[in-house]
């Protein structure tokens, strides 16, 4: 199938099939005499598989390694799981910043009168220098 029926059947943008190619996380498709891309079940399932690790949030790199290890079938699962279990604890990180961020603008929206005054926290508190001693 072409470029634009593999993108339909991955849920991938041919934008983004042309770019995994281009960073190495689908090989070459084949080319048709008029050298338009041409891509078998192999690599729609490729595709798919990079698609759900996508969804997990793993970075190419992790992805990468995901690949080979899924490519090699003599792999050691206890790869596999430092991986995933590497990507957890960077999950957890973002989670506690997340959750950090919220309670802070929480706070600034609950100090906020939100009446007609001019007086407002939050943007007090954006209007700060991130880098001063105030922060």
């Amino acid at each position: 199938m072409n470029i634009g029926e593999a993108a339909k059947a991955t849920g991938i943008p041919a934008k983004m099939i042309r770019y995994y190619e281009s960073i190495g996380l689908l090989p070459p498709p084949n080319r048709t005499g008029s050298g338009y891309r041409s891509y078998d079940g192999e690599a729609l399932h490729r595709l798919r598989f990079v698609r759900r690790a996508r969804d997990f949030g793993f970075s190419m790199k992790q992805i990468k390694a995901l690949l080979r290890l899924w490519s090699d079938r003599k792999r050691p699962s206890r790869e596999v799981k430092a991986i995933a279990l590497g990507h957890v604890a960077e999950l957890n990180m973002k989670i506690e910043q997340l959750t950090q961020l919220r309670d802070v603008l929480a706070d600034l929206a609950r100090r906020c009168s939100g009446d007609h005054r001019p007086h407002c926290p939050i943007l007090r508190d954006l209007e700060r220098d991130a880098h001063s001693p105030l922060a």
